[in-house]
């Protein structure tokens, strides 16, 4: 059976939320998803300081097990309109990986979230896509089957280019029903790609 792994980074719980529901998704499916995140690289007193979640269910990943896996939804919050510095980190230790092609032709397809509407969620977006492009990976988005990225009635996150949520700039707006639904189902769609790759 074709594995999937949600791979994430969470500073206040956001993502980590949306990776659930992501691997829901995927379960839902039929398939298999583990839920991974990579290491925080603030040091702990800091993250203290500044309210950070530091306590996370998911095990940490490290590079090398990418390979085992037949997708990778991969998830973080914007930093100015791109990816942060800790899932920076963790891609940058994928060049062994590069040099033997071992992601070439897996799923990918990526979720963000940011604290305002407009706070650079599609280039956050398109960030985290280009370490997966890199890899030769398959790019799946969010299509617009999802209708829930059509809404106009309330404020909402979600984008073609992948799933999204608005947490507020103090931290305080967690993901709506919207917004989880639009996580669960990019896990739904990219299963459904892995598996036909896989036959």
């Amino acid at each position: 059976m074709p594995k999937v792994l949600v791979l994430y980074y969470s500073s206040y719980g956001h993502i980590e939320t949306m990776a659930n529901a992501v691997a829901e998704g995927v379960r839902a499916a039929g398939l298999s998803a583990d839920v991974k995140r990579v290491p925080e690289l603030v040091p702990e007193d800091v993250a203290k300081a500044h309210h950070f979640k530091t306590e996370q269910s998911a095990p940490l990943a490290t590079p090398a097990e990418l390979a085992d896996y037949d997708a990778i939804i991969l998830g973080a919050p914007t930093r100015f309109g791109r990816l942060p510095a800790q899932m920076a980190n963790f891609w940058d230790q994928t060049g062994g990986l590069w040099l033997q092609g071992a992601l070439i032709g897996k799923v990918g397809a990526v979720f963000t979230s940011t604290a305002s509407q407009h706070g650079g969620q599609e280039t956050t977006l398109y960030s985290l896509m280009s370490n997966l492009i890199h890899h030769g990976m398959v790019i799946s988005g969010l299509p617009y089957s999802f209708q829930g990225q059509l809404k106009l009635d309330a404020v909402t996150g979600g984008s073609p280019y992948g799933a999204t949520t608005i947490a507020a700039g103090d931290g305080s707006r967690q993901p709506d029903a919207n917004e989880l639904e639009g996580a669960k189902f990019l896990g739904q769609h990219v299963a459904g790609i892995t598996k036909k790759l896989a036959a």
